[in-house]
């Protein structure tokens, strides 16, 4: 099963506080709609650099690891 960033209110530009500015009501992760319009701050550059497995032990290819490098196990660093 692959993780990604959804859909959800959480990672969207009109998102603020656990607060929608555009539909003027309160949301939060569990929330998406048609309106959905992802924040530009998040990026979705994946690769050993910005993997949470990098350099550690779940990596899934210790050996060949390396800055610019993706693969199917690529994990998101907490961006909090």
């Amino acid at each position: 099963m692959s993780i990604r960033l959804g859909n959800s209110c959480t990672n969207c530009d009109n998102f603020q506080n656990n607060f929608c500015t555009k539909h003027e009501t309160a949301v939060n992760v569990q929330h998406t709609c048609d309106s959905f319009d992802m924040k530009a701050a998040i990026k979705n550059e994946k690769n050993c650099l910005n993997c949470a497995r990098y350099e550690s032990p779940t990596c899934a290819n210790p050996q060949k690891a390396a800055p610019g490098m993706l693969c199917s196990h690529w994990a998101p660093q907490a961006t909090a």
